[in-house]
């Protein structure tokens, strides 16, 4: 696909371009964080490109296969970058990306990602990589989705899906990024259930027990803007270049 040559191998926290975004678990807003980081960046003076490197519940489209999460990803970035970069995996069955490549017949290779990634940051300033589902998905019989964090060696955002189960989740999600070595640079919580009892109190028992920044809280909306959430977002100083 054109990629760029894989150069010297990466170290944790040595690729100040990027940023990986990770969830408690599916369906808490990864893609509207992540679109929000992009603005936010931007507004900042800085080229941005969003990275959802794979998709699943993909639906035949001009091209090929398509996403709306990667679409709301490329509307949101600033800089310009091929799709094949930008989501170098889609698939069309909504199931577990390692499951729905079988099905394919194709492998998902972590190699093939960073590669393109690399190539994204020739692109743009700032990266935003967009991980699927939680943080330790499966991607094929080896490894996962906290495994290519680690391939990318990209400090963390955590989403917190608030919602009631989500401190356990939360917690176990930050642990686990810990126990890979990866700095979590902070966490968004988001308000995906307007009912959910107690939520000031659930948002203070985080903010106590988690070892990073709350970047922001995004406010529960049927149809959220991620450039409205990014002027009340943070967002972590990834250092120059």
């Amino acid at each position: 696909m054109g990629l760029l040559p894989d150069p010297s191998p990466l170290t944790p926290h040595s690729s100040p371009r990027g940023i990986f975004v990770t969830g408690t678990d599916t369906g808490v807003g990864k893609t509207l964080v992540s679109c929000a980081l992009l603005h936010a960046y931007a507004a900042a003076g800085y080229r941005t490109v969003g990275m959802k490197p794979v998709a699943a519940g993909c639906a035949p489209g001009q091209g090929g296969l398509r996403c709306e999460d990667v679409e709301m990803l490329q509307r949101a970035s600033s800089a310009q970058a091929p799709r094949e970069l930008v989501n170098p995996y889609a698939f069309a069955p909504p199931v577990a990306p390692h499951i729905a490549a079988a099905e394919a017949g194709a492998t998902i290779d972590v190699a093939h990602i960073r590669r393109a990634y690399l190539a994204l940051t020739g692109l743009a300033d700032r990266v935003v990589v967009e991980g699927v589902g939680g943080f330790r998905v499966p991607l094929n019989e080896h490894a996962d989705t906290a495994d290519l964090a680690c391939l990318l060696a990209l400090p963390v955002v955590l989403v917190v899906g608030m919602r009631l189960g989500c401190l356990s989740h939360a917690l176990l999600a930050a642990e686990a990024v810990a126990a890979r070595g990866l700095l979590l640079a902070g966490w968004v919580a988001n308000q995906v259930d307007p009912q959910m009892a107690r939520f000031d109190a659930n948002l203070e028992a985080l903010r106590q027990r988690l070892a990073a920044p709350l970047l922001g809280v995004a406010a529960y909306a049927p149809q959220p803007d991620p450039a409205r959430v990014a002027q009340d977002l943070l967002f972590p100083r990834l250092g120059e270049g």
